[in-house]
């Protein structure tokens, strides 16, 4: 017995699956782009609750599909605007941060900038041996740049804060280098000292410690820095420190005030 099957009934069901499978297909697509949707919310709601201070009360946060944070806005400080990055970096969904946000502030002169920032450094840790620091300043466009020396990583971050947390400042860019740390170097340094500071007529540059003659040992090899009132002192510091033992080297950066006054009388 021969089984007939009916052309129209074979061709209804395979449209009919052809129907099921494409509507199978558009409710797969969709429910993929709602749930990227759904993602992209929850990194954005993860980043932006990440910045929950009053301090961030002017900065957004919005997340890409490739996990990359774009912080906007403006905030008072450049504090806030590391902290922010700092704080989004570690949001769920967050693999990197641009940061855009702005600092408020920016009307300050540079050199107006650079003379305060240069006479806080200047008081900096006193107390703790900052006359073993030599940490220079300078700013551009409100950009501040920090070099030179500093005899630990608590005094190189303490001038960092204090870059960070003054008024107009944009950004700060970290290039100074922390001493080596050694017994030897750290013996050095003290001896020096004693050497320059110990010398009749260089005793005065320890009344004031923000202006003291400041000393920076790496490996033996020193370097002295700082504001003395003339060329016979510049050349008594260097002479003093080179006498010590286990010195290898002095090389001296000390300045004398009123040089061209200093250069007339010769």
């Amino acid at each position: 017995m021969k089984t007939t099957v009916s052309l129209g009934s074979w061709a209804g069901a395979f449209l009919l699956g052809t129907a099921c499978l494409c509507f199978s297909h558009t409710s797969f697509a969709t429910d993929g782009r709602a749930a990227a949707a759904f993602t992209q919310d929850n990194s954005d709601s993860a980043a932006q609750s990440k910045l929950n201070g009053s301090q961030f009360k002017d900065v957004k946060a919005s997340v890409d599909e490739n996990g990359v944070a774009t912080l906007s806005g403006t905030v008072s400080l450049y504090e806030y605007k590391a902290d922010a990055q700092k704080k989004v970096l570690h949001a769920k969904g967050v693999k990197a941060v641009r940061n855009e946000i702005k600092v408020a502030g920016g009307d300050v002169s540079d050199a107006a900038l650079e003379n305060k920032l240069r006479e806080k450094l200047q008081y900096d840790r006193v107390g703790y041996g900052n006359l073993f620091d030599a940490i220079t300043v300078q700013v551009q466009n409100g950009v501040v740049t920090l070099a030179g020396h500093a005899h630990d990583y608590p005094d190189r971050d303490s001038a960092l804060a204090l870059a960070s947390t003054t008024p107009g400042v944009q950004d700060v860019i970290d290039q100074v280098q922390v001493d080596p740390v050694s017994l030897m170097d750290e013996q050095t340094r003290m001896a020096v000292a004693r050497a320059v500071y110990g010398y009749p007529t260089l005793n005065k540059y320890a009344i004031n410690p923000a202006m003291p003659i400041r000393i920076s040992v790496q490996n033996g090899n020193v370097a002295l820095y700082g504001m003395v009132d003339s060329v016979a002192d510049k050349d008594t510091a260097g002479l003093r420190a080179n006498a010590v033992p286990g010195v290898f080297s002095v090389k001296n950066y000390l300045q004398v005030a009123n040089a061209g006054s200093e250069a007339e009388k010769q």
